[in-house]
């Protein structure tokens, strides 16, 4: 069961990945839109404005969209087989729920206790979806009918019919076994999902109340869970469905950031939830901190080889927000540093909220002056210089309480492995390589890595299926215990790996996208040849 909520909550980071790019659009469309900004310029009569305006309307698509990208991102991750087809079976099938849903609540919306004449948004409980006027079942439910989808597609796509039905094969099959599927749960989600929505709405005013020991809770929880994948579980309500605002604090504060451009009310009153946005505290400040106190404990002699190693995952980290590779980098060296640092994490966006500070910081700098300090810096300045204070007083507060740990437990970080865990070896995924190499030349590095690991995980024969989230490459062995040394991972330019028995997770880095590519064309080579 954990390995399937593993890959499930890998697959949703499929479509979460778009929305940086899209934010950072709207966030510059914003500000060159802001007649205090820009003066005349931003007149809405200006081919200036005009030109921006038409810009953001393409920014806005992923998070005027976002059911549409779930759906069809999560068959991505979770088809086993023509995860293409899938996504295609998946998109069908939900538009075709949500006709059924409101044609049953255009019929019988009293009884359902919903209002179907109401506008779309606020609390109406109402969305628009594909251009089909319907409940607003948010994410949830379009990861719900995209799963059911995915199961159906796994087991049946494959399914062999008679000569005479041979046109609905396949895809075809799939969506006719959708359509039946779909039309009773259209009807539960009519039934059950109005009282769901009275209790998000309930939700929302316990969790704003909370103040910073929600904050506190919730950051914490987001943080200890990475290694588990469950993470995705906690941030994904808050940040892409409506557990503290309606539509989530993505969507939300980009919608909203004309409503902030003021100086009659601070930021954290105007937006209370905005304390559960906050992680890139420990993004910028704590990645800067967590870097200095490895070189500073590492060998002389290994300090350089250190910053080889951490300044490329820390600038990751810290300008876009993505810090997996840095955290892996020390996770299963070091266990206990990974608990200090989600204890400080979880305490430098309490301390940060306490004091103001509120917005879209769940990133890196880009995010941070896209979507805040640039559009919003002229209003609430103070509450940005504060901002920075604590997150330099916390960096300070991570490098020494690293440094302490790290010597005082003799904790084995970069730079202070023992010799031999550095020491090279040559495998038989070495000696294919090197004859490729003498067929075709120079092998890419990720087609090189690939094989590395490969013949790591115990080769072809041991891989059951294998899949990707936005920095891991995750699989499912035949047994384990084929498996080589994490040292043999990690001298093919793993940051770690995670064991937990036939599920394993490789610590790969943003290439795992491309890692993945060259193992599927590994296997399938493999299976050619057998």
């Amino acid at each position: 069961m954990m390995k399937k909520v593993q890959r499930f909550g890998g697959a949703m980071l499929t479509p979460v990945l778009l929305f940086s790019f899209a934010g950072i659009v709207v966030g510059f469309a914003i500000l060159f839109m802001n007649p205090d900004i820009m003066g005349g310029l931003a007149d809405p009569d200006s081919l200036w404005y005009q030109v921006w305006n038409v810009i953001a309307e393409g920014a806005w698509t992923v998070f005027r969209q976002m059911p549409l990208l779930f759906v069809i991102g999560l068959p991505i991750g979770l088809a086993k087989k023509e995860s293409g087809r899938a996504c295609l079976e998946a998109l069908v099938t939900y538009i075709t729920f949500n006709y059924f849903l409101a044609a049953i609540l255009t019929t019988w919306g009293s009884f359902f206790g919903v209002d179907m004449t109401q506008e779309v948004g606020g609390t109406s409980g109402l969305a628009m979806v594909a251009s089909v006027k319907t409940l607003d079942t948010g994410m949830f439910g379009a990861l719900i009918i995209s799963g059911i989808v995915v199961y159906l597609h796994n087991r049946y796509f494959d399914t062999e019919l008679p000569e005479v039905l041979g046109v609905f094969r396949g895809t075809s099959f799939v969506v006719i076994l959708g359509f039946i599927v779909m039309l009773p749960i259209a009807f539960l989600f009519a039934f059950v999902w109005p009282y769901f929505q009275s209790l998000m709405l309930g939700l929302q005013d316990f969790f704003i109340a909370s103040g910073n020991i929600g904050v506190w809770v919730y950051s914490f929880l987001q943080e200890i869970l990475i290694p588990t994948g469950l993470h995705h579980f906690i941030y994904a309500p808050f940040a892409y469905d409506n557990a503290v605002v309606p539509g989530g604090m993505a969507a939300y504060w980009a919608t909203h950031l004309g409503d902030f451009q003021t100086t009659a009310h601070s930021l954290k009153e105007m937006y209370p939830a905005g304390g559960f946005a906050l992680s890139g505290m420990s993004k910028v400040f704590g990645s800067i901190g967590i870097v200095f106190a490895f070189y500073k404990t590492a060998r002389p002699e290994k300090r350089k080889a250190v910053l080889g190693l951490m300044i490329p995952v820390a600038a990751t980290a810290v300008f876009a927000g993505i810090t997996e590779p840095l955290e892996f980098t020390f996770l299963f060296v070091a266990p206990v540093l990974f608990v200090v640092h989600a204890l400080l994490a979880a305490t430098a966006s309490t301390v940060a909220y306490a004091f103001g500070v509120v917005g879209d910081f769940g990133g890196g700098l880009i995010n941070w002056f896209a979507v805040n300090w640039l559009p919003l810096w002229k209003y609430h300045w103070p509450t940005y210089v504060t901002q920075i204070i604590i997150g330099i007083i916390f960096a300070f507060l991570w490098y020494i309480i690293f440094v302490f740990i790290i010597k005082k437990l003799d904790l084995k970080t970069p730079g202070r492995e023992p010799e031999e865990d550095e020491t090279k070896f040559y495998t038989k995924a070495d000696y294919k390589e090197k004859k490729e190499k003498n067929k075709k030349g120079k092998e890419k590095p990720n087609q090189k890595k690939a094989a590395q690991f490969l013949e790591a995980l115990g080769g072809p024969d041991n891989i059951i299926d294998v899949t990707n989230c936005a920095t891991r490459l995750r699989l499912t062995l035949k047994d384990a215990a084929l498996m080589g040394p994490d040292a043999q991972f990690t001298q093919a330019g793993a940051h770690g790996v995670v064991r937990n028995g036939q599920a394993i997770q490789i610590i790969v880095g943003l290439s795992v996208p491309s890692v993945r590519s060259e193992f599927e064309n590994l296997l399938k080579e493999e299976d050619e040849n057998s």
